[in-house]
């Protein structure tokens, strides 16, 4: 079956977004999917090499850029994008991208519309319901199973129970098997050697960068090892943790290099607020599936998170150390007892690479395009 992958925004790019639409593409293309994404962007061409470093990238699939007027809010986008799609002899539509789903689906292809929080404003929730009157309407996809609760309930999906898929975001196992020790990480990368407690991913407001500094102010001995990061996003941090010593930013890493990033931590956290910030400035909180989680579950190493319900529909205090508020003090002894306990983080390590195996992309590939009836 060839499938268009339609991309809402430019590629590549470092936001979770695109690394998402990408990591579904390539397994699509591996459970044996044409696979032919069309992205934002002028019409030079990609270079596969530059795609695959970028985003870690084994299985190759077509990639085209399609103009985009950024007046007509992808509109023109999506209409360019279906022509495309038609022209290359698409059989499915999947799509992030609300205008596309809605009127491929309306003109009858098969569609598939993948969501990651709810409809906003005055066309977003317009676009979902005449997606869901549509002929070519084959399936809705969540990644949480709360923002499928609220899809239920705003949109009286239950009669239509069968569209309605929940499928959490994956990780590339193969690129996790046979990680080095964090000893050795942190020698292949020219680290500093101690005992290292790890972030990776974007720096924005929520994120539980400034509790990190505060860690390190109270754990000097331990580092802070921070990966990711917009450039304006480093230096404020970088201001903020002035005099640390035991702190290190990276900036942005390429997705392929970013295992050994994190395998060259003990620990690795997610220090997230109540409310946290995504590449638009909207809080994702209540609907976040952080793609650094099933990362770190695969890296098979000890996480510390914060107690979010959100993030309790794929970790717990098996395969986690889950800390309710931000106090410092209660950070400070969960980070220290780990350190102190190389059986404990070896019994978190154990259970959390378990967890991972059941959330490869592949898997979550072939979840949603299970049981798709071919007509409604």
């Amino acid at each position: 079956m060839r499938i268009a992958l339609i991309a809402p925004g430019f590629i590549p790019s470092q936001t979770a977004n695109s690394i998402q639409v990408m990591k579904m593409a390539q397994a699509l293309a591996a459970e044996g999917y044409r696979v032919h994404v069309f992205t934002p962007g002028t019409e030079e061409k990609i270079s596969w090499k530059d795609l695959e470093a970028h985003y870690g990238l084994a299985h190759r699939f077509k990639v085209t850029r399609l103009p985009a007027r950024p007046l007509l809010r992808r509109y023109d986008f999506a209409f360019t994008a279906l022509r495309a799609a038609r022209a290359w002899g698409a059989e499915l539509i999947y799509t992030r991208l609300p205008q596309a789903a809605t009127l491929a689906a309306w003109r009858g292809w098969p569609s598939v519309f993948e969501l990651h929080d709810m409809p906003s404003g005055i066309m977003g929730p317009w676009l979902l319901r005449r997606f869901l009157r549509a002929k070519g309407a084959r399936r809705v996809v969540v990644n949480t199973h709360y923002l499928a609760g609220q899809l239920k309930q705003q949109y009286r999906l239950p009669s239509l129970n069968d569209i309605l898929l929940v499928a959490p975001n994956g990780v590339d196992l193969q690129r996790y098997v046979k990680l080095p020790s964090p000893k050795s990480a942190r020698k292949k990368l020219e680290l500093t050697e101690a005992f290292t407690a790890g972030y990776s991913g974007h720096l924005y407001k929520g994120r539980g960068i400034g509790l990190i500094l505060a860690l390190a102010q109270h754990l000097p001995k331990m580092r802070f090892l921070l990966v990711g990061g917009r450039p304006v996003d480093v230096a404020y941090w970088k201001g903020k943790a002035s005099g640390l010593k035991n702190v290190q930013f990276t900036g942005f890493i390429p997705n392929a290099e970013l295992p050994l990033y994190q395998a060259a931590c003990e620990v690795l956290l997610i220090p997230y607020s109540q409310r946290v910030a995504g590449s638009s400035g909207i809080n994702i909180a209540p609907y976040t599936n952080p793609l650094k989680m099933f990362e770190y579950l695969a890296a098979g190493r000890p996480i510390v998170a914060s107690d979010l319900p959100i993030l309790r529909e794929i970790l717990s205090e098996q395969n986690a150390v889950i800390l309710r508020g931000a106090q410092v003090q209660t950070w400070v002894t969960a980070l220290a007892s780990l350190q102190r306990s190389p059986r404990w983080r070896a019994a978190l390590a154990k259970a959390a690479r378990q967890t991972a195996a059941d959330h490869s992309w592949e898997k979550r590939a072939r979840m949603l395009l299970r049981g798709l009836p071919a007509s409604r």
